[in-house]
C-alpha cells in the first residue's frame, strides 16, 4: 500500500494536468539570477542557472525559455534553492523551433487565409484555403480548385502549442508556492573550448616567451550572459551513441577577451579545472578567447633529427635518400616559477623575430594534455639549410636469418656555426652495431642514436655496420 500511494497520487496529478486544472508560467532569461557553465574538451557543458519565480500553489506547469538547444533532456533536474521542495512530475523538450516551414508544416490538413495583392491597383483579396501538403512543395484546395505553390501571403490564426520560437524545458511539479528561487541544471552539446598557445623565441633561440589562451565556441542555440564559467581538461569517458540533439547550421561571430584575467587552476578527480573569477558572457554563435596563462624566458632548445626506417635492413639497396632533411624540434620543460602547471591539449604556434625586429612565423604543432614538470616537444617543420644523403654500401646474407648490411650517412651544414643533428635508426629483430665511426647510444629496444656534431659550413660523414637476426 505505502508503495501504491505515491503513484496514485502522481496518476491523479497528472489528470488534473489534462484536465486544465494546472497553472501555466512561462519563464524567460529575465528571470536568471545565476547561471554557472562548466565546458568540456569533448562538445559537452554542464549548464547551471538559477531563477526567481513568483510561482502559485498546487500543479505548476513551468515553461522554461531559452535553454541550449543541445540540451540533453534526460540529465535536465530542477530543484528549489528556496522555499519548500517541488515534487517533478513530468518534464519535456521542446525543440521543433518556429519557422515559416514548420508553421506551414503544422498546418497540413487545417484551414489558413490567403491574402493577394492586385499588381496593378494594389487592391488585396482574402481567401480560405486547406494546406494540402508542405513537404516537397506547397498545394492549397480552394472552394473552387486545388493550387501549388504559394499564391500570396498565408496569414494563421495561432501558432500550434508544440512549436516554440525558442527552445522550451516544460516542467509540470507541485510546490507550494509563493517566491522561490529554482535551480536548472543540465549537460549539453553546442559548447567547447581548446587552448592555443604562442611561443615567441628569443634572438639567440635559447628561450621562450609563451602565452596561452582558451577559444571557446558556443553553438547550443542559447546565451549564457554574466556566467561563472569554468573549464575542465581532461577526457571525460562518455557511453556511446549519445548523440546530442541539433538545430542545423549555426553561424559564427568572433570575439577576442584580452582583458580576462588567467584563471585559476586546481585537480579535480583525474581531471584540471580552471576556474575564471571574472565572469563572462557566452553570447549565441560565437567564438570568444580568454587568457589562461603567460609566462616569459622559459629555457628553450633547438634539436634537429634525422630518422631512418626499419625497411632499410631488410633488402639491398643503393642510394637511400638525397638532401634529406632534418625535422626542427622546439624543446622546453613545463617548469620553473612561471610554468609548472597543467598545459591543456592545444595548438603551439611559435614566431621568432627577424632583422627588423618583426615577429614571423616559424611552425607550429599540436601538444597533448601536459602535466607540469614533462617537457614539451614541438616539431617546427624542416631544417633548410642542413642536408644530408644516405647509402647503403654493402649488403651480406650471412644464413637465412642473419643480414649484415652497411651504411653511410654525410650530413652537411651551410649554418655559420656548428650544428648538432641526431640520427635515429630503428632496427628490427635483434640487433648488434658490429662497426661505427662514431660511437651510438640505444635509446630502446629497437632504436639506435648518434650524436651528430656538424661544423659551421661543412660536412660530417658518419658510417656503421648492423648485424641483423630474423
Amino acid at each position: 500500500m505505502k508503495a501504491v500511494l505515491p503513484l496514485v497520487a502522481a496518476l491523479a496529478f497528472s489528470t488534473l494536468a489534462q484536465a486544465g486544472a494546472v497553472n501555466e508560467i512561462t519563464s524567460t532569461a529575465a528571470d536568471r539570477s545565476g547561471t554557472a557553465v562548466t565546458v568540456y574538451n569533448d562538445n559537452l557543458a554542464l549548464v547551471k542557472e538559477q531563477r526567481k519565480l513568483n510561482l502559485p500553489a498546487g500543479p505548476v506547469r513551468l515553461s522554461l525559455r531559452e535553454v541550449s538547444a543541445q540540451l540533453q533532456a534526460e540529465t535536465a533536474l530542477l530543484r528549489a534553492v528556496t522555499g519548500k521542495p517541488i515534487t517533478l512530475i513530468e518534464q519535456n523538450f521542446d525543440f521543433d523551433l518556429l519557422t515559416p516551414q514548420k508553421l506551414l508544416d503544422k498546418y497540413v490538413g487545417r484551414e489558413v487565409m490567403v491574402i493577394r495583392t492586385n499588381p496593378i491597383n494594389g487592391a488585396e483579396t482574402r481567401e480560405k484555403a486547406t494546406v494540402l501538403a508542405a513537404g516537397q512543395g506547397t498545394v492549397l484546395r480552394f472552394a473552387d480548385r486545388i493550387e501549388t505553390g504559394v499564391p500570396g501571403r498565408i496569414v494563421y490564426d495561432s501558432v500550434p502549442p508544440n512549436l516554440r520560437d525558442r527552445p522550451t524545458l516544460s516542467v509540470l511539479f507541485d510546490g507550494a508556492g509563493g517566491n522561490q528561487t529554482v535551480e536548472l541544471s543540465y549537460l549539453t552539446g553546442g559548447l567547447s573550448w581548446k587552448a592555443d598557445y604562442v611561443a615567441e623565441l628569443a634572438a639567440d633561440g635559447k628561450s621562450l616567451d609563451l602565452s596561452g589562451w582558451v577559444t571557446l565556441t558556443n553553438s547550443s542555440g542559447a546565451s549564457y550572459d554574466n556566467a561563472n564559467l569554468q573549464l575542465v581538461a581532461g577526457t571525460v569517458n562518455r557511453v556511446a551513441n549519445q548523440q546530442p540533439m541539433t538545430l542545423g547550421k549555426m553561424a559564427r561571430a568572433e570575439m577576442m577577451d584580452s582583458a580576462a584575467a588567467a584563471p585559476r587552476e586546481e585537480s579535480l578527480s583525474d581531471y584540471h579545472l580552471y576556474t575564471f573569477d571574472r565572469p563572462t558572457t557566452l553570447a549565441e554563435n560565437q567564438t570568444k578567447q580568454l587568457a589562461l596563462l603567460s609566462a616569459s624566458n622559459v629555457p628553450a632548445e633547438r634539436e634537429y633529427l634525422l630518422a631512418g626506417a626499419e625497411y632499410y635492413y631488410q633488402s639491398r639497396y643503393d642510394t637511400l635518400g638525397e638532401k634529406l632533411k632534418p625535422a626542427v624540434f622546439l624543446i622546453f620543460q613545463n617548469r620553473g616559477s612561471q610554468l609548472s602547471k597543467p598545459l591543456p591539449a592545444g595548438t603551439v604556434r611559435a614566431y621568432a623575430r627577424d632583422s627588423q625586429g618583426a615577429a614571423q612565423f616559424v611552425g607550429e604543432d599540436h601538444i597533448e594534455h601536459t602535466a607540469k614538470n614533462e617537457t614539451v616537444r614541438l616539431r617546427l617543420g624542416e631544417a633548410f639549410d642542413i642536408t644530408a644523403e644516405r647509402k647503403q654500401t654493402s649488403y651480406k646474407r650471412i644464413n637465412d636469418r642473419v643480414v649484415e648490411t652497411s651504411y653511410r650517412i654525410v650530413i652537411r651544414n651551410a649554418k655559420p656555426e656548428k650544428t648538432v643533428v641526431k640520427v635515429q635508426e630503428p632496427l628490427p629483430g635483434d640487433w648488434e652495431i658490429t662497426q661505427e665511426s662514431q660511437k651510438h647510444t640505444k635509446t630502446s629496444a629497437h632504436t639506435e642514436q648518434w650524436n651528430v656534431v656538424i661544423p659551421a659550413e661543412g660536412s660530417t660523414t658518419l658510417e656503421y655496420t648492423a648485424r641483423v637476426k630474423w
